[in-house]
């Protein structure tokens, strides 16, 4: 037993298992979550236009990619996928009230997209989908994937300050 593989299986599944939560709250309304209309109105009151298509992507992102990173299933994809929606979360919700969570800081998701930039230049590793399917990408593409989350995330930021008062009420 490689304790590597197990490190890098222990690490997916937690980032994987939590951002797919944040997703099925958004989704379904478990676990105390907004919901599919109550997440599209949190999104239309951030100023993300249309606030629907920014709601599914988000909510997608966080389930979908989360599933697929805690199984490790075309993980660089995934994982970068949950990079740029942490720089989404920390830019739009979180970075105004500083570093701790208790008091609604970055900590968090910070934490979060970090174990997903480690999962991303790291691989899947031994015990996952991409290992059994043989799919991997080289050192240089997955160093590449991380700098497209990245940008990605600031793009997606820039969309809610587009025509729309970044603090807009209206849903």
């Amino acid at each position: 037993m490689d304790t590597f593989d197990v490190a890098l299986l222990l690490l997916r599944l937690g980032v994987g298992v939590t951002f797919a939560a944040h997703g099925a709250q958004k989704a379904f309304g478990w676990w105390g979550g907004p919901g599919r209309e109550g997440w599209r109105g949190a999104m239309g009151k951030m100023g993300f236009r249309p606030a629907g298509l920014f709601a599914g992507l988000s909510t997608g992102i966080e389930l979908v990619g989360g599933l697929f990173v805690a199984v490790g299933l075309v993980t660089p994809l995934a994982a970068a996928a949950l990079v740029a929606q942490s720089v989404v979360i920390i830019g739009q919700v979180h970075w105004q009230n500083g570093f701790f969570n208790g008091k609604g800081g970055y900590e968090f998701p910070l934490s979060l997209g970090l174990g997903a930039v480690v999962v991303l230049l790291l691989g899947a590793g031994a015990w996952s989908l991409d290992s059994v399917l043989g799919f991997a990408l080289d050192p240089n593409a997955r160093a590449a994937l991380v700098v497209l989350g990245l940008v990605g995330g600031a793009l997606a930021l820039g969309v809610p300050r587009l025509g729309s008062n970044r603090t807009a009420s209206h849903a």
